[in-house]
């Protein structure tokens, strides 16, 4: 599996990616779960250019540190992953697992910690929730999040067909658990014990913080099952997008999101 060409698998997962976010915004104007309570093309152009900024900073600083992390660890066999005699196929499964699991404690924190919850907060400042949402990260989280990836994949040897299938993955679920698609309730219902579906991840960006304070999944529901902070059964009709201190529309364009980290604290 050395031939694999990391260059050739990141540019499909940037097809992929963006390819989903604008299959889902599309399906959106179609089969929208509800009116939107701000317009929608001013928070398109608040969160895209975000994500081209963000994207384009990050791989610049970390690709080509994560590449030579991953092919050294498989050429080497250093890396947990790398050291135990199994076969490769289960290499990738628990290479995703490992890495979703990390995700999730590291979405748990982004709450918890303060100094995080302050880059954070950009994600939850958005007032309705859609696919581009998932595209509305601040720099500086994107960046602590890539060291502790680095710690990861160092750690376990994580191989590059596993970490690029992961991405592919995590952007996919994250524009369709994001997105505001009206999804059958029955089908939720039977996705949600495995995935996460968008009515589940909609609780998690509620006003209410308790509610906030829950559904940390990002590609599996299990951890959340496993370890008591599923929040489920909520009528998505009565859920308030959002966080209470940034409640002014005009307020939240793409410099104030910029900034957003070095104002004043709130929950």
């Amino acid at each position: 599996m050395n031939s694999i060409d990391p260059d050739s698998l990141e540019i499909t997962k940037s097809v992929l990616y963006w390819s989903g976010l604008f299959l889902f915004l599309l399906l959106e104007l179609r089969f929208s779960y509800r009116q939107a309570s701000v317009p929608k093309l001013n928070r398109w152009l608040a969160n895209l250019p975000l994500s081209i900024v963000n994207g384009v900073i990050y791989h610049a600083i970390y690709y080509s540190v994560l590449v030579t992390i991953m092919v050294r660890a498989e050429s080497q066999q250093t890396g947990l992953l790398q050291i135990v005699a199994i076969p490769y196929w289960m290499q990738i499964a628990a290479g995703i697992l490992i890495l979703d699991f990390v995700i999730y404690i590291w979405h748990l924190l982004n709450h918890v910690v303060p100094f995080f919850w302050r880059f954070h907060r950009v994600h939850h400042s958005d007032m309705n929730m859609d696919a581009s949402t998932a595209n509305r990260f601040h720099l500086g989280e994107l960046l602590m999040s890539g060291l502790l990836r680095m710690a990861v994949v160092y750690t376990f040897g994580i191989s590059i067909f596993a970490y690029i299938l992961f991405e592919m993955l995590v952007n996919l679920s994250i524009q369709f658990h994001h997105s505001s698609i009206r999804v059958n309730p029955a089908l939720e219902e039977k996705l949600v014990l495995l995935f996460v579906p968008p009515s589940m991840h909609r609780v998690h960006h509620s006003v209410k913080i308790r509610e906030r304070d829950s559904n940390y999944g990002v590609l599996f529901s299990l951890w959340d099952r496993f370890l008591g902070t599923l929040t489920w059964g909520i009528d998505q009709s009565k859920i308030i997008i959002g966080i209470g201190s940034h409640r002014k529309f005009s307020e939240l364009g793409f410099l104030h999101i910029w900034m957003m980290p070095f104002k004043r604290k709130s929950r």
